[in-house]
């Protein structure tokens, strides 16, 4: 049983949760260490999707840190998206009628009234993290929300497996990564998750908000925004900002519309440095929303 308190994820992986990056998946510009506080053990009695169980005592469970697809990722009108079917499956596999426990850190629940939880399966010598499963199959993306971004670094560490051999959604050009360029296609994607890479042109502090821009037009190019509250986190990127410009970044989060395209940034690993002759990935437009809950 696991104990309450503080818990250290890596001393619950049965592996290292840290394998080497290849060169378009660099270490972060800054992390922090993967601590969680352990809750109860529950009974999974049904899968909702792929990232949404419901356990005993009717109580939904959501893998914070791991988005599933969905059908509302494609550009077409579908009413079934067989990528999201797949990640269903496949936590089903991992999950469906076992016992799980479940732990936290930071917001333990979201408006919906869903735990907000990082879930393992399986005894203490075989115990398997979740999300890192599901993520290194490629059945989900890693992300970060305001107030729930512990474990990110880890959690693209296991996707960047699942990258580098195109595994589950990575073989679709429909989650390729974005052009900080193509504001045009960043303003239709406006509401979605996305992982957009370019070459920071500028970086500016305003009213304690930190504004890195990809072009010299503030009000039109793609700009990524680190609010007050992020300079406080543990090595924070606000701290790090000025040694970005003339660099090459990548950046993953929800795309919004500020004149131009922003994306706001709430944890450090969420900016990943790249070589600077390192070519982005094939891009594709999509126009369908993409809500965050």
């Amino acid at each position: 049983m696991l104990k309450s308190g503080p818990l250290l994820l890596l001393s619950i992986l049965a592996v290292a949760i840290f394998p080497p990056l290849s060169r378009a998946e660099e270490k972060p510009a800054s992390a922090s260490a993967c601590s969680l506080e352990a809750g109860e053990d529950r009974t999974v009695t049904n899968v909702l999707d792929g990232e949404t169980l419901a356990v005993d005592g009717g109580t939904q469970v959501r893998l914070i840190g791991a988005l599933a697809p969905r059908a509302f990722d494609t550009a077409g009108d579908v009413g079934h998206w067989p990528l999201a079917e797949q990640a269903r499956l496949g936590l089903e596999q991992l999950v469906a009628g076992r016992g799980v426990r479940l732990a936290f850190a930071g917001r333990r629940a979201d408006r919906y009234g869903r735990l907000l939880a990082h879930v393992f399966v399986g005894g203490d010598d075989n115990r398997v993290w979740v999300q890192g499963e599901m993520l290194k199959r490629g059945l989900a993306r890693a992300y970060g929300l305001e107030g729930s971004t512990q474990c990110l670094a880890e959690l693209i560490a296991h996707e960047a497996l699942a990258r580098s051999e195109r595994a589950g959604l990575w073989a679709d050009t429909i989650y390729a990564v974005r052009s900080a360029d193509d504001t045009a296609a960043l303003l239709r994607l406006a509401g979605t998750f996305q992982i957009v890479e370019g070459l920071v042109a500028g970086v500016s502090s305003i009213r304690g908000a930190t504004y890195i821009n990809f072009a010299h037009d503030w009000r039109k190019d793609f700009t990524i925004l680190i609010r007050a509250a992020g300079k406080r986190l543990p090595g924070a990127v606000g701290t790090q900002t000025d040694a970005l410009q003339g660099r090459r970044i990548r950046v993953r989060g929800w795309i919004e519309r500020r004149g131009g395209p922003m994306m706001a940034i709430n944890h450090p690993a969420e900016i990943q440095l790249l070589a600077t002759d390192e070519a982005a990935e094939p891009r594709r437009s999509i126009r369908r929303r993409n809500r965050r809950d």
